[in-house]
């Protein structure tokens, strides 16, 4: 199994959960996830991580910034090469299922595409393209996020969540990941 992460969930990772880890058991447990490869953390997310919430979770999960990690690990995932799996429906799904249409209306031909040029390199869908080509290739993948489904912030494109549900892409929360994992034992004192 594959976990793509996005910043929202790391976000809450170390705002809500580590806190409590006073054993720093979930802490190692992410770690190990992310040195053996199955949690992936693109380079996007990395990027918000430096501006969000004033760089807090790479001060909190500092082996993110560790050179010596992130080069043994191969970590973040470079996404400058990324391709879809299926260029020409992906693209139009891109222009009109993933659209939030009352607000692609108000906008001119070259107002959409700027917007769109601009998504298709922000981290929210350099994600969903690597899930897309791990599923691809045959990995159980899951991204992770804490976003919901409906749209409730006037954007040009719909959640995570919602274009996951269209390309059968599974998505999860943190606390759904946590619990899917047997094999760690956390206790919060």
């Amino acid at each position: 199994m594959k976990v793509v992460i996005d910043t929202s969930s790391l976000l809450s990772l170390v705002r809500y959960y580590l806190p409590f880890d006073k054993n720093g058991v979930l802490f190692q447990f992410i770690k190990l996830k992310i040195e053996t490869g199955e949690i992936i953390i693109v380079d996007k997310v990395i990027e918000e991580c430096q501006y969000t919430s004033k760089g807090l979770v790479l001060e909190k999960l500092s082996y993110l910034t560790d050179k010596v990690f992130l080069k043994a690990t191969k970590v973040p995932y470079k996404t400058d090469s990324l391709i879809v799996p299926n260029t020409k429906q992906f693209f139009h799904q891109l222009n009109s299922v993933f659209v939030n249409a009352p607000i692609r209306k108000k906008l001119t031909d070259v107002e959409f595409e700027n917007l769109r040029n601009s998504y298709i390199e922000s981290a929210d869908m350099k994600q969903v393209i690597l899930s897309l080509n791990l599923k691809n290739q045959g990995e159980q993948v899951i991204l992770v996020t804490e976003e919901t489904e409906s749209s409730n912030d006037n954007k040009l494109y719909k959640k995570i969540p919602a274009i996951c549900k269209e390309l059968k892409i599974e998505t999860m929360t943190l606390p759904e990941l946590i619990a899917k994992y047997d094999s760690i034992d956390i206790y919060f004192q």
